[in-house]
């Protein structure tokens, strides 16, 4: 037989059920709701570079449309073409110098005073003055081939350094290469008819020499 508990006996007190009367620690959340989760990583082609979330990066000036909102002026052009005229040829033209005044012998012309009859000897360059002016032949290829290889793997000559210029391929953005480069110096051919060509660019929307049209290059301001 039970009976009913006594209010004024705390010993007659049943425990309430667990759940009821005593606080109860809430159960830990579900995984994904509560706790802060890290993002996953985004899916190949969302995001990542390369995909539809950031373009391709090729060169120092992404693709082909960025590119094309650099465009060097053709000041600059001039400017660092006379720059790399100096250094190569400078040198050059002291070499020849010195081996003209070294190795060429002054040319005697004389009258015979009986028959007016007008003869002249000496003249013509030695060895040694052969020599020097040879040296200086070699230098000027060597400096026009380093200016090439400057180009052609950076874009960039002393000259084109100094103005913040470079030459790179339109398609992507990247330097021309040594056997490109090269190519394109032989191209210049076409810019030399009554100078038409190196003066294109000054209306030209892409600003480019007859060279630059055949070699699909162009000349861009440096970031």
């Amino acid at each position: 037989m039970s009976y009913p508990p006594d209010p004024n006996n705390p010993y007659s007190q049943q425990p309430p059920a667990p759940g009821y009367g005593y606080p109860q620690q809430a159960p830990p959340p579900a995984p994904g709701y509560g706790y802060p989760q890290q993002a996953p990583p985004p899916a190949p082609g969302y995001g990542a570079p390369g995909g539809y979330g950031i373009p391709p990066q090729p060169g120092p000036y992404g693709n082909a449309a960025q590119v094309q909102q650099f465009y060097a002026g053709w000041g600059s052009r001039v400017a660092a073409y006379i720059i790399d005229y100096l250094i190569v040829g400078v040198p050059t033209g002291i070499f020849y110098g010195i081996g003209a005044a070294v190795g060429v012998s002054k040319m005697e012309c004389t009258t015979d005073p009986t028959t007016y009859a007008y003869s002249c000897s000496g003249g013509g360059v030695s060895g040694v003055g052969m020599a020097i002016m040879g040296l200086g032949w070699l230098l000027g290829i060597a400096g026009f081939l380093f200016l090439i290889h400057r180009e052609g793997t950076t874009g960039q000559t002393p000259g084109k350094k100094m103005v913040n210029i470079r030459v790179l391929r339109e398609a992507d953005g990247q330097p021309l290469g040594f056997g490109m480069a090269f190519v394109r110096k032989i191209c210049h051919v076409l810019d030399g008819f009554c100078c038409v060509g190196y003066l294109w660019p000054l209306w030209d929307a892409k600003k480019q020499t007859f060279a630059d049209k055949v070699m699909s290059s162009v000349v861009v301001k440096s970031q």
